[in-house]
């Protein structure tokens, strides 16, 4: 990586000291300190980053001083200045001179300017886990990781905690949607509670310990740091091993099994595990499953509201959202409703089931909630209580995320990028609407993971009729580092699987936005997929379908006039007569 000329002689020089330019991912710098005050002023390097800003924002809440910098201007960083924290565009050695703690992630080059300084100035560095590390260990607290599901399922925790009193604080990678707009993943409580999204990106996460851990899944991803699923799901088995008095996990997939049927008994009798599979079925494989700390998701259904009455109100939600820059808009025509028939271990015993509504559709958000449910309740809330605190939850930022709906075309929004999290959303949109023309705008997300799941994410995206593709986001990546690799692999890949008449690449997102609007019909469902910058089109599709919709409506009113001037002739005439 190149650096900036004022920092080049310097740095050159510092290449050659002795020691490494930062400590590794899974060294806890942090371990002998036990409240955040003791970290001086700290600066973020790569405080952009959605992980990063949660972590400075929560450390600014408590009182200590932040500051940062990044590449590049983002909402990100526009929101920590509105906070009051300074953030420098462009990464330089002279950002740390004036700071006791420097916070890197595994996205920050180990040459990078403000990494070498840091470490020629003998300043405390720290990874983002490490901070994430101390928040766990200064509260009660509840750790929550997986391939997918992690953000929202977090996110309902902290919903059913902040509802039932608790006042947590949390550390999600997301940011929440309230009826007062969207807010911030990071936020300081004043209870005991903290809930933290755990990455697992680069096994960093294996340093925390916290009192009750909750595992969605362990499907197998970011193989370009564990080389193998076997080593990806020995890190959640070692991660479920530190939760200092329970476990939650997800039977039905086979991943979590795996973790399971690895964990050592006296893990394994502190686990309670979830399941749309019935016990007996789930038995046979998991052997170690004890009926009493086993609790089915069962009865899923979708009640759906979508009449004429209903349409116009979400359409006039999404014009005033549009002209006020109010970005959350709530269907209430959407509710899933299950049974969460409760484990007796968890309740003394006793048999106990719970009614469950939520806002946030699919069978995948009955199992998120299922789980929140299950940890809260670990946390002393009464399980009605809980139940009564998921039907709250309004959903989280870019996770099936209703936009608007303009001219009888909805528009939503989903961070999915793995095949799994595609396909899992795209069932979701079928379960809602049935029979809908479904289009769908992919970015897809690093070379690595293309190349390694190009014919599953293919597969995944089929389940759309018509398939947008932009140009690939290549996030902490190298083009050069893949050569041959692009979103055209996609295309070649979905000619080879025969089905590449639904796809089609239009490198510029934004001329591709327009093109699935200009395409859309009256009742077609729209969607911006992917883990990149892909939903700032959001608002650019919403104008596109306005523009279209005032248009046609413009077109009629003027089909009309000339109607009606021709009947008016046609009268005229015949009173001549």
């Amino acid at each position: 990586m190149s650096m900036s000329n004022d920092v080049n002689d310097t740095n050159n020089r510092r290449t050659t000291e002795a020691f490494p330019a930062r400590p590794l991912a899974t060294d806890d710098s942090l371990a002998g300190i036990d409240d955040p005050a003791q970290l001086g002023t700290v600066f973020f390097s790569g405080i952009g980053g959605s992980g990063m800003s949660v972590l400075a924002c929560m450390l600014h809440q408590f009182g200590v001083p932040v500051a940062g910098s990044d590449r590049v201007e983002s909402s990100y960083t526009r929101q920590l200045e509105n906070l009051g924290i300074p953030v420098t565009i462009g990464q330089k050695a002279n950002n740390v001179d004036d700071v006791d703690t420097v916070v890197w992630s595994s996205a920050i080059p180990a040459n990078a300017p403000e990494m070498l300084e840091a470490r020629h100035l003998r300043k405390r560095l720290a990874h983002r886990s490490d901070i994430l590390a101390l928040l766990l260990r200064v509260h009660h607290s509840i750790a929550v990781a997986g391939t997918h599901g992690k953000t929202t399922t977090s996110s309902l925790i902290a919903t059913i905690l902040q509802t039932t009193g608790k006042e947590p604080s949390f550390a999600i990678g997301g940011s929440l949607k309230t009826l007062d707009g969207i807010v911030s993943g990071g936020h300081v409580g004043t209870g005991q509670w903290i809930v933290a999204e755990a990455d697992e990106s680069d096994g960093s996460f294996r340093k925390y310990r916290p009192t009750i851990v909750v595992i969605t899944n362990a499907e197998g991803d970011h193989l370009d740091h564990y080389g193998t699923i076997a080593r990806y799901r020995a890190a959640f088995k070692s991660f479920a091993g530190q939760a200092q008095q329970a476990i939650v996990l997800c039977g039905d997939d086979e991943g979590a099994r795996e973790v399971y049927n690895h964990l050592p008994q006296d893990v394994v009798d502190r686990t309670i595990v979830y399941a749309t599979t019935p016990f007996d079925e789930l038995s046979a494989l998991m052997p170690g499953l004890d009926a009493s700390r086993f609790a089915f998701v069962g009865s899923a259904s979708e009640i759906s509201v979508s009449n004429d009455c209903h349409r116009q109100e979400l359409e006039d939600a999404t014009i005033t959202a549009m002209d006020s820059n109010r970005n959350v808009i709530v269907d209430e025509g959407i509710q899933e409703t299950f049974a969460l028939v409760m484990p007796p271990a968890l309740l003394n015993g006793d048999a106990l089931t719970l009614d469950v509504s939520l806002k946030v559709p699919g069978i995948h958000n009955a199992r998120n909630a299922s789980a929140a449910i299950l940890a809260s309740v670990l946390t002393g809330v009464d399980p009605i209580q809980a139940a009564a605190g998921a039907v709250t939850f309004l959903g989280t930022a870019r996770r099936f995320d209703f936009q608007g709906n303009v001219g009888g075309v909805r528009l939503y929004t989903d961070y999915a990028h793995h095949p799994t999290e595609i396909a899992t959303f795209l069932s979701a949109i079928r379960r809602r609407f049935p029979g809908a023309t479904v289009r769908v705008l992919f970015q897809p997300h690093t070379y690595s993971r293309t190349r390694t799941f190009a014919a599953e994410l293919v597969d995944a995206l089929s389940q759309a009729d018509a398939v947008y593709l932009s140009r690939l986001y290549a996030a902490r990546e190298n083009a050069s580092d893949y050569p041959g690799v692009s979103s055209q692999t996609l295309i070649e890949e979905a000619k080879h699987c025969g089905v590449g008449d639904r796809f089609v690449l239009i490198n510029d997102k934004s001329a591709a936005a327009l093109t699935m609007a200009r395409d859309a019909r009256p009742g077609d469902i729209l969607a911006t997929v992917g883990g990149g910058d892909i939903n700032l089109v959001d608002p650019l599709i919403l104008q596109e379908l306005r523009r279209l919709e005032e248009q046609r409506a413009a077109q009629r009113a003027a089909h009309l006039l000339r109607s009606g001037t021709a009947e008016q002739s046609m009268s005229n005439a015949e009173k001549r007569r």
